[in-house]
């Protein structure tokens, strides 16, 4: 089954947390990325149906900004991406989080 995958990277880990946690209570998402970009600035990822990904990602924008010093610096949503980026790029479901899907 084809998943979106929505991305939000923020300034600070409260708000990197905070996010991730709405993510996931607020949509039938599944969390496949974590990780530090640069600069205290982390990156989390989710999978899932692409209406149910653009609610989480909107409810982890939220998040992310009402944290103590929280800053959401940007987000992005890719629906049905390719076999291609899917081998490139780490947003694959792997046997981690497997048992969290659907």
């Amino acid at each position: 089954m084809p998943a979106a995958v929505g991305t939000i990277e923020t300034l600070g880990f409260p708000a990197v947390l905070a996010a991730a946690d709405a993510m996931v209570k607020a949509g039938s998402v599944t969390l496949v990325y974590y990780g530090l970009a640069e600069s205290g600035q982390f990156i989390v990822s989710v999978r899932g149906r692409v209406s149910e990904v653009k609610i989480a990602v909107a409810a982890g924008i939220e998040a992310g900004e009402a944290a103590y010093g929280g800053q959401v610096i940007t987000h992005y949503i890719i629906p049905n991406p390719t076999e291609n980026v899917e081998d490139v790029l780490p947003i694959e479901y792997t046997a981690k989080v497997e048992r969290f899907r659907e």
